[in-house]
């Protein structure tokens, strides 16, 4: 029996309710047997700019998740040297979940547009399927996109989604300027983050 399994990568820094509402939005919609949650070291796009630790990073994604058996967290980017590329991430999941996996990764719709120009991107759609969150309504022109990496359009599963208008980068600038992000995260992950800014002051 193959199992269907969601790889969701990130800074999650700090992880939100907009990231909850994709990996359900995934499971449901792709019949996803669990998505796992693979917190970045450092982002090879983004640099070392991160607001919270490694351990503060996994701590919240572990709280945020808790509730529901079918989201697990993977320190797998974590535990090997940086900078962490999603096909040699792919390629290890493989392995440690075995032949009779079959991998989906989950990504937005603006990421796709950039997608051929990845590190690998052949490889990544050999790898797995790619779970593409789009907005209501929006079709990303997929045949212009097969022809700067061929496969990609057989590769793509489209997961319509309500747009959720939270980023983590918004988030950390209010955390910053001392602004209360209480309701853009659930109830354990706000309770870390008090934790965090108390053992600041």
């Amino acid at each position: 029996m193959t199992i269907r399994l969601g790889v969701f990568g990130g800074t999650f820094d700090p992880i939100h309710i907009g990231h909850l509402i994709i990996a359900q939005e995934a499971c449901e919609r792709l019949s996803l047997d669990r998505v796992l949650f693979v917190p970045a070291r450092v982002s090879p796009l983004k640099g070392d700019g991160t607001l919270f630790t490694a351990e503060q990073r996994t701590e919240m994604v572990r709280a945020a998740i808790a509730a529901d058996p079918r989201f697990v967290v993977s320190t797998i980017d974590l535990e090997r040297p940086a900078p962490s590329y999603t096909v040699d991430t792919l390629r290890l999941l493989q392995e440690e979940w075995g032949p009779d996996t079959q991998l989906y990764f989950i990504l937005g719709v603006d990421s796709l547009l950039t997608f051929g120009y990845w590190y690998r991107p052949d490889e990544i759609i050999r790898l797995a399927r790619l779970a593409v969150i789009s907005r209501p309504g929006y079709e990303p022109d997929l045949i212009g996109l097969d022809q700067v990496l061929p496969g990609l359009a057989a590769a793509t599963d489209l997961v319509e989604s309500v747009h959720i208008g939270i980023s983590s980068t918004e988030l950390r600038r209010r955390l910053q300027e001392g602004a209360s992000v209480r309701y853009f995260v659930n109830e354990p992950v706000w309770a870390l983050l008090q934790r965090y800014q108390e053992g600041q002051a």
